[in-house]
């Protein structure tokens, strides 16, 4: 009888939370009645965990090494006497032979009875490793001749080449197919198992190309055929509930799905591009979101700062940064920190990223004339004690904001600048008059994001005198050996040397002497240089304080920053 306790895999994914105790009896009871299962697929085949996580559960827990997707070879590895039917039924497939031994990637190297009636079939010894499901299937496929890539064989059998511009009919059939469905589910599968946030479908004239972006960095995956583009931009705007037959205009729709164990909601962007409509899919995974500062990169003297700026009763703070430098995040950590019993909080957002109990969040609709700052009027109205804005877009909402935090409101939000100092000059520039801002604003944080080195293959190295100098690094670190690490790259981090994302910031609390400067009109560069005296640390400075502490790379710190 099946006992789920011994097994280390299955241990290693409970410890990290991937597998409740309600799941392990699930595999239970499954196990009794799919003999043919094992456990891992067992896993995988209910949803209960991906297929990257059983792989890398494996190689963490039994210290099998994962076989990467390029090592695995195109022609056929065993003898004719493993049936690929056996190999199919275990999810197998060779990858290396020598004299007296094979190679196999399995999706279980643990199954005593495959790898003994592999060695008594072939009469060598059998050295396993571990392979993801899709990658040991896709592989077999290409061994045994039966697809001609690694995704063409789920679309071979629809006509796309008949299909007609205005054949709408035909087009919604096509998207409803099954190896449509199941191709963009693996794109949205294999986006989940990388932690991706984005996934962008882009049309060309001769290729279809599908991107990830992990950990901030765009990467190219596996595409379906040209010939599919019009069947799968449906298939998703179907799912997003978008109207399939309005091709001219940009359209905006969400999806909720249950994938891997996980419910997600997407946000699903379309534009019309020269080749077909271009789409981006924001992947907003509540379980990976982590709203605590510390682990989101802030500490010391500006986590102090902020955290006193967040306690006062009233006033203004305000996030800056590019798209994609973590802004959203910060904010509703700081709503979370907010949210009490005490204190009525409502957004107004656009559109509403992370659903959150205890706040009445507002979706903008401009469309319906909802806007920022038409919701604000109704807002003050709702007696709250804190009001989070998505965006200041404009004057008017910065003006409601503004008298919001006179009467005693604090007021949260976001604007689009490069640091902190150029909050300041973007309001003025907006019209909002210096008096104004110099009685309301409390603090400006700026942010960006970084990868963090994976810490299972980060390498420390000596720099050369030469990096030194020109980094500056002695403003850091007076004294001593300075040792810096670099990204390596290993099965955990899959090859990228990088796992996950933190923070690095600069706060600008308001002081006395820095509203006077701005009375006076001051630059940004004059702020800010008075904010450096007054012992505000740069994203530059505090981006290679990570660095110095081997949380990430000066690499990525000079990607997202300029020296100061």
């Amino acid at each position: 009888m099946f006992t789920p306790s011994p097994s280390p895999v299955l241990t290693f994914l409970q410890n990290k939370g991937k597998l409740s105790h309600s799941d392990l009896k699930k595999v239970e009871r499954m196990q009794k009645t799919a003999v043919a299962e094992s456990v891992p697929a067992l896993l995988i085949k209910l949803g209960l965990c991906s297929e990257l996580d059983v792989a890398l559960a494996f190689v963490e827990s039994t210290g099998f090494e994962r076989v990467l997707p390029e090592a695995y070879p195109q022609e056929k590895m065993l003898p004719e006497a493993v049936s690929l039917r056996f190999l199919k039924q275990y999810h197998l497939v060779g990858i290396n032979e020598e004299a007296h031994s094979l190679h196999i990637a399995m999706l279980d190297p643990e199954d005593a009875f495959v790898l003994r009636a592999l060695q008594m079939i072939t009469g060598k010894s059998i050295a396993p490793r571990v392979g993801v499901l899709s990658e040991i299937d896709t592989a077999l496929a290409v061994q045994y001749g039966e697809i001609k890539g690694k995704t063409e064989d789920k679309l071979d059998d629809l006509a796309f080449d008949e299909l007609g511009e205005e054949d709408l009919a035909h087009l919604k059939d096509l998207a409803s197919e099954a190896p449509v469905i199941k191709m963009v589910n693996a794109i949205m599968q294999r986006a989940i198992e990388v932690k991706a946030s984005d996934i962008h479908i882009e049309p060309f004239e001769q290729t279809l190309k599908v991107r990830l972006r992990v950990d901030g960095v765009l990467q190219d995956i596996d595409a379906p055929p040209v010939k599919s583009t019009a069947a799968v931009i449906s298939r998703i705007k179907i799912m997003a509930k978008l109207n399939i037959a309005e091709r001219r205009l940009p359209q905006d729709g969400r999806i909720k799905v249950q994938m891997l164990g996980r419910e997600l909601d997407l946000r699903v962007s379309t534009i019309p591009t020269m080749y077909g409509e271009s789409v981006v899919i924001r992947l907003l995974d509540k379980e990976n979101t982590v709203l605590d500062f510390e682990a989101l990169g802030f500490a010391g003297r500006q986590l102090t700062q902020f955290l006193d700026v967040l306690s006062q009763p009233h006033g203004i703070i305000l996030i800056t940064g590019p798209t994609g430098s973590g802004k959203s995040t910060t904010m509703y950590a700081a709503l979370k920190q907010l949210n009490t019993t005490a204190r009525k909080i409502i957004t107004v957002e656009d559109p509403v990223e992370y659903q959150m109990d205890g706040i009445n969040q507002i979706q903008a609709k401009p469309q319906i004339g909802l806007t920022f700052a038409v919701a604000l009027r109704s807002i003050v109205r709702q007696d709250p004690d804190v009001i989070m804005i998505g965006e200041m877009r404009d004057l008017e909402t910065a003006r409601i904001a503004v008298q919001s935090a006179l009467t005693g409101h604090l007021v949260l939000s976001t604007l689009h600048t490069n640091d902190a100092a150029g909050g300041v000059t973007r309001l003025l520039d907006m019209g909002l008059e210096e008096y104004l801002l110099t009685s309301t604003v409390n603090g400006i944080l700026a942010q960006r994001l970084v990868r963090q080195l994976c810490v299972h293959c980060k390498s420390a190295y000596t720099p050369t005198e030469e990096v030194i100098s020109e980094t500056r690094l002695r403003r850091f670190q007076a004294e001593g050996n300075i040792t810096l690490f670099k990204a390596i790259g290993c099965p955990a981090c899959g090859g990228l040397g990088y796992r996950g994302r933190l923070a690095i910031i600069e706060f600008l609390p308001m002081s006395d002497p820095i509203r006077k400067l701005i009375m006076g009109h001051a630059s940004a560069g004059a702020i800010e240089k008075l904010a450096r005296e007054e012992g505000m640390m740069t994203l530059y400075e505090n981006g290679v304080q990570k660095v110095l502490q081997g949380v990430t790379t000066l690499e990525e710190v000079m990607r997202v920053t300029a020296e100061n």
